[in-house]
């Protein structure tokens, strides 16, 4: 302890010394968090304080000798770099006309700082445009560039491979995107029109992410048995990372479905392995048993959507494939864990099970009937705590939320994580949590001044009480803010203050540099 306390002391008179040369006060800041127990992210923490000029921050230390326009008194809370989201759909809330929704405060009220976006392949090649409307927004903000919505502008929802042009064309948008400062590449393979693709299609395009300093990051083609089999998946999504040369992050890693449950310790064997090979892999979790997505999803085999919604309504009424798309939606149900395991979220069947929709009639005409008006999200339960555990123990895998309409992992992910896996659990410990949710984070996405509290980062800052700190957000009442958050500071600015947001919307969009000389 001696010797790290002499550490921090050198570290904090040089950044003092700094700040203000040959002063004979002490020197001044904006913001100075005083006492609490700091963990700044990838390190032991430390009792002591962190000081704040601008938008950056400018001093770390057990005491630091400063005067400051603010101080916040943090003894018996927790002090942290501002967590980091890596997979959200929170687009709709930062693009809102609402400035108050803009604020994003289910991610705020979490400690949530910076967000990703775009995940799933559904990231728009415009990506400059993207980031050039996320104005006064309350978090910071990143994007992918995704291969379902680059496939979807050259070919369309068809089944089909991409002519060498049309190849051409996707690799040139996704080259073009991340020269507008798109993270990586995403994908979500599970969703039609992606599933259409082949390996060496999606290679193709990763390959110039890669180029230009990008990861792939993926929904796997298979997170259970629908098709090619979770193992296999993550085998796929291996080798693009492999052969195209690039990071591979999993989004949301699971094993979902009763007969691919206790399939965790083979897939973490699948990727240490590939880390010993050289490939640089990582993933993304959210703490709930229940997954996400729509009904169309959940239940329709691809062949099925193969031209897009108004080519499955028609197959609906076709006799000639009815009773095996009836079948295999059937199958689907079952791997979904049955109709009272699927909860619909959005639409006038919002808050009901398929079993209670059905009543008593057949679940699957019932979903049919449903689909018909909408594609609504759904929530699903089908995962088995073993694996959730299993999977969050590794050090390469990241707190992220997935958040997406009418799943309490919207406004409770980081909270939860803490709450039930840190706290009465004891899956994870709380340095592992922070470092999971800040540094890990930060790294994997190369937000190289986010994610750690040290003199020059951007001041994104979470001040929480470790008594308090949980979700609050259930399946009946997905949008109950977390409690337990006092003070989010975010790019200098105090967002949260005394548990309350302020209003001020400080946030800002984060383009990705390329690597030199890969752009024009």
């Amino acid at each position: 302890m001696g010797e790290r306390s002499t550490r921090l002391g050198r570290l904090t008179l040089a950044a003092i010394a700094c700040l203000l040369p040959g002063a004979a006060q002490p020197p001044s800041v904006d913001l100075l968090i005083r006492g609490g127990t700091v963990y700044r992210g990838g390190a032991d923490p430390y009792v002591g304080d962190v000081a704040v000029r601008g938008d950056r921050i400018v001093a770390v230390g057990q005491w630091l000798p400063l005067r400051a326009a603010r101080t916040i008194d943090a003894r018996g809370m927790i002090v942290a770099p501002g967590f980091i989201d890596p997979h959200t759909h929170g687009d709709t809330l930062l693009s809102s006309p609402d400035a108050r929704t803009r604020l994003a405060l289910p991610f705020l009220m979490q400690g949530v700082t910076t967000i990703v976006i775009g995940n799933d392949g559904a990231g728009s090649p415009a990506v400059a445009q993207t980031l050039g409307a996320m104005q006064n927004i309350g978090v910071n903000v990143a994007a992918h560039v995704g291969f379902g919505a680059v496939r979807r502008q050259v070919i369309g929802g068809a089944a089909r491979a991409p002519t060498a042009g049309e190849l051409a064309t996707m690799r040139g948008l996704v080259a073009a995107a991340m020269c507008q400062g798109a993270l990586g590449l995403s994908t979500g393979l599970f969703y039609a029109p992606q599933r259409f693709a082949r390996t060496d299609e999606v290679t193709a395009l990763a390959v110039e992410a890669g180029k230009r300093g990008g990861i792939y990051d993926t929904h796997l083609r298979d997170e259970s048995s629908y098709s090619i089999g979770l193992e296999a998946a993550v085998a796929e999504a291996l080798a693009i990372g492999r052969d195209a040369r690039l990071p591979v992050n999993i989004s949301h890693i699971k094993a979902l479905g009763r007969d691919t449950w206790g399939k965790a310790p083979a897939v973490i064997a699948q990727i240490t392995a590939a880390q010993r090979a050289g490939v640089r892999v990582s993933a993304d979790q959210y703490p709930y048993e229940a997954s996400g997505t729509s009904l169309v999803a959940a239940l329709v085999p691809g062949w099925a959507q193969d031209g897009g919604r108004a080519a499955l309504l028609r197959r609906f009424n076709d006799p000639t494939v009815a009773d095996r798309l009836r079948r295999e939606m059937r199958a689907n149900l079952v791997r979904r864990g049955g109709a009272a395991k699927l909860l619909v979220t959005e639409g006038d069947e919002a808050g009901r099970t398929l079993a209670q929709i059905a009543g008593r009639g057949d679940p699957v005409a019932a979903a049919i009937i449903v689909i018909r008006k909408r594609d609504p999200a759904t929530v699903s339960f089908n995962m088995d705590e073993g694996d959730i555990a299993a999977f969050m123990r590794q050090p390469w895998v990241m707190t992220g939320s997935d958040a997406s309409p009418g799943h309490p992992r919207v406004f409770g992910s980081f909270a939860r994580k803490y709450a039930a896996y840190v706290r009465r659990q004891g899956v994870i410990d709380l340095r592992a949590f922070i470092d999971r949710s800040t540094a890990l984070p930060a790294d994997t996405l190369d937000l190289a001044d986010r994610g750690r509290l040290a003199s020059g980062k951007r001041a994104d800052i979470v001040v929480f009480d470790p008594r308090r700190y949980a979700d609050r957000a259930t399946y009946a009442s997905p949008t109950k803010l977390a409690a337990g958050v006092r003070t989010v500071v975010v790019n200098g600015r105090v967002a949260v203050d005394h548990g309350r947001a302020t209003g001020i919307a400080a946030g800002q969009a984060i383009r990705h540099v390329p690597s030199p000389g890969s752009c024009p």
